[in-house]
């Protein structure tokens, strides 16, 4: 395969792509959306390796769902019970995998830059599903999605994602794609998680409740040990989602959240499954998001 070829298969991040490329995997995703069938083994006999450094749950399991719907093997490969643990590096187990013969690689890790080295060194297109708090592509592409199929189109919407936006490669991918629609994106966060590399203009959470999309991200609790929060209790009192500021949210509003959920942390239990709220639309939009850039990928 050419590098040209490549590098238009794998999808490392959105901050390349052009608003074009997204439109079309966003278009794509609905086709397969609207296919009746469950399965349509459009790319059987390909094989699709998910290589998972880092833990993962839905994203891992949304992945092998929209690879079994479309017909090919996957082989489902967890660093927790491999090689990995005894010192094999990320870049030769990718190797290996290639090396037997793999069509596609899904692949999460913790390192930054790590993935955008490997892809130049490997001949199968890769898919990022998350590398530190980098980018996670895949999410962004279904938050976006997800926003396009509420309200029909996304320029001129006002988006504001709020929360630990430093250490979050959704809010990344989110920036990097939104700007591209003409969303009109904010961002609230304490002070000391804002992230210094994205230029972007921070509100008060008062005014964040007056936007079309709430976006909330996912407290890292384990960040109470070096003190980045106070507490739970007190991330909620200043920026969570809660019952009373909730009130304040537009009838047509929505709220969104890439889970996992910190209940009652971030956004308050009755929110999660509130009749504003699309945070498990956004999971069943993953598949066939997930199903349009594998099928990209295996060409």
């Amino acid at each position: 395969m050419t590098t040209t070829m490549l590098k238009q298969r794998s999808l490392l991040g959105l901050k390349e792509l052009s608003k074009e490329e997204i439109q079309s995997i966003l278009d794509r995703a609905a086709f397969w959306e609207a296919n009746p069938n469950k399965v349509e083994p459009v790319q059987q006999g390909k094989f699709v390796a998910n290589m998972f450094f880092e833990n993962s749950t839905r994203t891992r399991f949304s992945f092998e769902v929209a690879e079994k719907r479309l017909g090919t093997e996957v082989l489902n490969f967890s660093a927790a019970v491999s090689s990995v643990q005894k010192g094999e590096s990320i870049y030769d187990t990718v190797r290996t995998l290639e090396s037997m013969g793999i069509d596609a690689g899904v692949i999460r890790l913790k390192p930054i830059g790590v993935l955008a080295e490997i892809a130049t060194q490997i001949k199968v297109p890769l898919i990022n599903a998350g590398d530190g708090n980098n980018e996670h592509p895949t999410q962004a592409l279904l938050d976006l999605y997800t926003m396009r199929k509420q309200f029909g189109e996304l320029r001129g919407l006002t988006v504001t994602i709020i929360g630990d936006v430093m250490h979050s490669r959704v809010a990344r991918s989110n920036f990097y794609a939104l700007q591209k629609f003409g969303v009109n994106l904010r961002f609230c966060a304490p002070q000391n998680m804002r992230a210094a590399d994205l230029d972007v203009s921070y509100i008060s959470i008062e005014e964040a409740l007056q936007s079309d999309v709430i976006m909330m991200l996912r407290v890292q609790l384990e960040r109470h040990e070096n003190g980045m929060i106070k507490s739970a209790e007190d991330y909620r009192e200043q920026y969570g989602l809660t019952m009373e500021r909730a009130k304040q949210i537009a009838p047509h509003a929505i709220i969104m959240h890439p889970a996992p959920i910190n209940r009652n942390v971030e956004i308050d239990d009755e929110l999660v499954e509130h009749p504003q709220s699309r945070i498990f639309t956004q999971m069943q939009n993953g598949v066939p998001i997930r199903m349009a850039v594998i099928e990209r990928a295996l060409g």
